[in-house]
């Protein structure tokens, strides 16, 4: 075993495990949504029933990240990690197992619950493995799950429904993970950064609840529009729980959720930038596939071929953002990539019945611009954060992408159901609200300072 640890730097095994992991929880988090049809019609239910299957993940996902900072610090992130994939691995062979909608469902909650404590901790253990002047080299590796995996979730689920079954899109993580949990287990080093570390018992009974609600009223508005009593009570509960969670942490010793790290101008500047990003993104991406099928008359297969050039743009981006960000700095990087991107939303309203080269072109160059700015975001949002804050600001950092995506989707289908999708009007408004997001990244990226990313200072001298 001493002699693989040797032959195989530490660095690339972190990434190696990063990717494998997070690769497979973005993907699953797209490729049901292809699936649901089939699971409602194997297991004689309505529709509207197989929602359960996205909302219990979902929630669950909400509900464990919160607490993912605390348990990587206090028992280590190797060893929380390798729990919470195999947590995921488990629960991936349990839904293709499932004998019934609510068994399935438990176990997407299972899944949920895995996924949402694995991806703040490995990414806190890729910061912690990279120094800053090294994470924009990452680009190529942070790319791969956090943006390509949900555009070819779509396409995998559409072949898994039509040449096999829709069981397949669970049990693929199965061999995958278990190669990486043994790959991991073997060779990721431990970090307990604070083995002392009290439990904010009342910081995790705000936040779960909290953070759980407004991504269940998120998910409730997509399908029952803004009407819905369900969203109304469970948003406002949620906005309550959080809204005396921000004022306890603020005052706590040893918060749950370190909002304080706020102050930093970079980690707070990325992470709003990143909020609008995958809001945009995702609201694309669902009203998009909505528009393809149901408005211009396209099959399941067909969307998710035209789909597919935009996990190309997301790859093509990866491999060109370091450059960029040598020769004109994240400032105009980010810029421009949300305005890119902003335009991309927009021209998906001149896609026409027919035109699958268009929209290939189209979905091209939308993931080539969220690529770029995802991949420089994650650079910017850490640049100033010190090794052992790196774990609460992973979390934060993805609670708001959460949010953010849902809260895309939300929009998207909250537009869709107030105008009606009896023509193609209500979808091209929808894309219209996604470029807005994109264009508010623009406003927000011109107030990055390059010399915080390019010459990291104390984060003291950087709040503002």
């Amino acid at each position: 075993m001493a002699a693989v640890r040797r032959a195989v730097p530490a660095q690339v095994a972190v990434c190696v495990c990063y990717v494998a992991a997070m690769f497979m929880n973005g993907m699953d988090a797209t490729i049901v949504n292809v699936a649901l049809p089939a699971i409602g019609a194997e297991f004689a239910v309505p529709p509207s029933a197989t929602s359960a299957v996205n909302v219990g993940y979902l929630v669950s996902l909400a509900v464990c990240i919160p607490v993912s900072g605390w348990l990587g610090d206090r028992f280590g992130t190797k060893r929380v990690f390798l729990a919470a994939f195999g947590a995921f691995v488990a629960a991936s062979a349990l839904c293709g197992l499932a004998g019934d909608l609510t068994q399935l469902t438990l176990a997407r909650v299972l899944q949920g619950a895995g996924g949402g404590v694995m991806s703040p901790v490995a990414l806190t253990m890729l910061f912690r493995a990279y120094p800053p002047e090294q994470r924009i080299r990452l680009s190529r590796v942070l790319i791969l799950p956090t943006a390509v995996a949900p555009a070819l979730g779509p396409v995998l689920g559409g072949f898994f429904v039509d040449n096999l079954t829709w069981r397949w899109g669970f049990y693929v993580n199965v061999p995958v993970g278990l190669l990486a949990l043994v790959f991991g287990a073997l060779l990721l080093a431990e970090h307990v950064e604070s083995g002392g570390k009290r439990f904010d018992l009342l910081g995790f009974a705000l936040a779960a609840p909290g953070v759980g609600l407004v991504m269940y009223a998120l998910e409730a508005v997509a399908h029952t529009g803004p009407g819905s009593p369900h969203f109304w009570a469970c948003g406002l509960a949620g906005i309550g729980c959080l809204a005396a969670l921000v004022r306890t942490q603020l005052r706590a010793a040893q918060p749950m959720l370190d909002l304080r790290l706020f102050a930093d101008a970079s980690f707070r500047r990325a992470s709003a930038i990143l909020f609008v990003c995958v809001a945009g993104f995702l609201g694309t991406l669902y009203g998009f596939t909505l528009m393809y099928q149901s408005g211009l008359g396209a099959s399941a297969w067909e969307t998710g071929l035209v789909t597919l050039p935009k996990a190309i743009g997301l790859m093509i981006a990866s491999q060109l953002v370091g450059w960029a960000h040598r020769r004109w700095g994240p400032r105009l990087v980010i810029a421009i990539a949300m305005f890119g991107a902003a335009v991309s939303f927009a021209l998906m309203n001149t896609i026409g019945a027919g035109d699958a080269w268009h929209a290939a072109l189209v979905q091209l160059a939308s993931g080539f611009f969220v690529g770029a700015a995802s991949a420089e975001l994650q650079v910017v949002a850490f640049a100033t954060i010190s090794g052992s804050a790196t774990g609460g600001a992973a979390t934060l950092f993805n609670v708001q992408r959460q949010v953010g995506s849902a809260l895309g989707v939300a929009i998207t289908a909250s537009v869709l159901a107030a105008i009606g999708t009896g023509g193609l009007a209500a979808y091209h408004l929808a894309m219209l609200v996604s470029a807005a997001f994109a264009l508010v990244g623009v406003i927000l990226a011109l107030r990055i300072k390059d010399s915080a990313v390019l010459r990291p200072e104390p984060a003291a001298a950087q709040r503002s």
